[in-house]
């Protein structure tokens, strides 16, 4: 075991507070990371204060981990003491289910273990990347390719893969509309990689005052949704909407701006039930989906194809005491585009 500094929320809704946690020792499939870095994601907010239901206190956060490799197990063949490495939303899984067999292990069917706010096979509580050091399974680790700096590769562990992920499954490229709804944290990373994939990429964001930022990130078009005009010039236009806001939308008017046979996938999580008349799905043969951050592959995939394009997230860089005032920033929507926590303030 190894004691390690970390700020946790000690209650639901609690600010977060400095404290220590105790690290399991590197078993033998296990590596130690050095953090260097760690992302802020809405989910934190979320999850620390009980948005999305019961949760474990104290909680550590942070499911966005970059850092490097200081020590690994006997067993271990992935890595090695010094290597650049990161650390998404899940640090295990079944490994025996259809669904992690076909690499996909964040719909592992007994349950993938988190990285923060579950149970880990010892029993214990899993604490995340606000924090000096982690263990982690070396099958759950991911490489960070030299061409990403570890700042700006940090939120590609969740932002990153939550939105390349569904870009991929619904065929996002050439020829493709996208649109992107919210330009915040993940929206951000959406418009960037599916320009990268080759989509003409839409954003639609309740305001313009971002306009700017997006089509330098790489959209052709930004449309304010709080304009009724936008969804009466906007009707049958896209082939994909990518929803990455967790506020409750009205469904149908944007199931509208839908081609015939297009999708509307939902990566941001209100904590509220939606309500939607059926009729808005079925009138087009439209679907209305949702996608779960990605499987362990595919995040190593986004992590390449981030470097090969030069893909990083607009970070602004913030140090640990700073972790509170960055909650309530994020909840006013004042950050472009993702809080980062340099660890060596913890």
């Amino acid at each position: 075991m190894t004691t390690v500094a970390a700020y946790a929320a000690p209650a639901a809704k609690a600010p977060l507070e400095r404290t220590t946690i105790e690290r399991r020792a590197v078993g033998e499939f296990d590596v130690l990371i050095d953090i260097k870095f760690a992302g802020i994601c809405h989910s934190d907010i979320h999850q620390a204060r009980e948005g999305w239901g019961e949760a474990i206190f104290p909680m550590v956060p942070g499911h966005e981990i970059a850092g490097v490799v200081s020590e690994v197990g006997r067993g271990v063949t992935k890595f090695q003491v010094g290597d650049r490495v990161g650390v998404g939303c899940m640090v295990d899984s079944c490994r025996e289910c259809e669904n992690c067999k076909a690499g996909d292990e964040q719909y592992c069917v007994k349950g993938a273990t988190m990285t923060y706010n579950g149970i880990g096979k010892d029993g214990e509580p899993t604490q995340g990347g606000y924090s000096e050091k982690v263990v982690v399974d070396e099958n759950y680790v991911l490489r960070i390719p030299d061409g990403l700096s570890l700042d700006v590769a940090a939120p590609l562990l969740c932002a990153g893969i939550t939105t390349y992920s569904p870009l991929k499954h619904w065929g996002a490229g050439p020829g493709k509309k996208v649109a992107v709804l919210g330009m915040g944290g993940l929206g951000h990373m959406a418009v960037k990689i599916a320009h990268a994939l080759g989509a003409e990429v839409t954003v639609l964001s309740q305001s313009l005052r971002k306009k700017d930022d997006g089509l330098k990130l790489g959209a052709d078009h930004y449309y304010a949704t709080s304009d009724p005009k936008t969804f009466e010039e906007l009707e049958g236009t896209f082939d994909l909407i990518v929803s990455t806001v967790s506020a409750s939308l009205d469904f149908g008017a944007f199931l509208s701006l839908l081609k015939t046979r297009g999708a509307l996938v939902n990566v941001g999580a209100p904590e509220e039930p939606v309500s939607l008349n059926l009729f808005s799905v079925i009138g087009g043969g439209k679907t209305l989906a949702g996608s779960m951050i990605g499987g362990i592959a595919e995040t190593q995939e986004m992590l390449d194809f981030c470097a090969e394009h030069g893909l990083g997230a607009e970070i602004e860089l913030i140090d640990a005491e700073q972790i509170n005032d960055a909650y309530e920033r994020v909840l006013a929507s004042d950050v472009r585009y993702r809080f980062v926590i340099d660890t060596a303030t913890i």
